[in-house]
């Protein structure tokens, strides 16, 4: 289903997101989760890509079973780095041949230990150039549904570390939806005032497709660090933190403050009137179903 529909038939939407499980114990592990979050009837699930392709086979292999043995809609990550257009178009047929009916266009991160990365030595060196040729792939009638892919992209809630000039990071962000994007969702943040203020200056910009809010509930301290990684240096908020110290070196202590916090966040958002909600499950469903259950979903 193109995501305009999905969209169009449940607002807000409810959706998560895995990366692609690299043994086989794992991604038992894996489906496990997606069985118990299923249930939950998700409007989508996300997929995501390593750093230079890394995970390209494994992405599109979980992409594939997800979408033949689930009624989820899955949508796979692509980024740009160092990829051809003969590449990423092989990529968008396999896709296209496996029922696969959207794509989240990103950047990307260079390979890990690659320092000053050569951006020429692929075809795409911004989203909006990948977004451009998901568009002209649709519009050469390559994908067998009439609207092709639908294609989503990233906002960066508390800045993008890249672009430290806020108005020239809406500015490219514009650039992306203006070549296409359907929608945006936006990297995980844990203080709704920097959300509803992004979104006001989106609006202010000119961009008005529907923003998808990124939340991943703190579960232990140790996940904290890699968050703040995942998310290119997340802010915590005094507030969070405080809930936090207050649970002491009790882990569960610390994971029934962090699903609590996040939940108080979702519950905000939907009254704000969010487009969507993105979990960033880390391939676990517990936190995911707690927050599900405060919110009476």
């Amino acid at each position: 289903m193109h995501i305009t529909d999905i969209l169009a038939k449940r607002r807000p939407t409810f959706s998560f997101e895995f990366f692609p499980p690299r043994t086989e114990s794992a991604s038992e592990a894996l489906y496990q989760t997606i069985r118990e979050l299923e249930p939950l009837e998700p409007s989508f699930v996300s997929v995501t890509y390593g750093a230079g392709g890394g995970t390209r086979e494994l992405t599109h292999d979980l992409v594939v079973r997800i979408r033949q043995s689930t009624n989820i809609p899955p949508i796979p990550h692509l980024t740009c780095v160092g990829h051809t257009r003969d590449e990423v178009g092989a990529i968008l047929r396999r896709y296209a041949d496996a029922g696969v009916s959207n794509i989240l266009a990103l950047r990307g991160d260079p390979p890990r230990g690659v320092e000053n990365y050569d951006w020429s030595s692929g075809d795409f060196r911004y989203a909006d150039d990948l977004v451009k040729f998901i568009r002209d792939f649709n519009s050469g009638g390559n994908h067998p549904d009439a609207g092709g892919f639908g294609i989503g992209v990233a906002g960066f809630v508390e800045g993008h570390p890249a672009t430290p000039n806020r108005m020239e990071e809406l500015e490219y962000l514009k650039a992306k939806v203006d070549a296409g994007a359907d929608y945006i969702c936006t990297q995980l943040f844990f203080d709704n005032h920097d959300f509803f203020d992004f979104r006001d200056r989106c609006r202010i910009a000119g961009i008005t497709v529907p923003i998808i809010a990124g939340i991943m509930p703190v579960t232990s301290r140790k996940s904290m660090r890699r968050m703040a990684e995942l998310a290119a240096g997340a802010r915590y908020p005094a507030k969070l933190l405080r809930a936090l110290e207050r649970a002491g070196e009790n882990e569960e202590g610390v994971e029934r403050a962090g699903i609590h916090y996040a939940a108080q966040q979702c519950a905000e958002l939907l009254d704000g009137g969010v487009d969507g909600i993105h979990f960033y499950t880390l391939n676990k469903s517990h936190a995911t179903r707690q927050i599900y259950r405060s919110l009476g979903l």
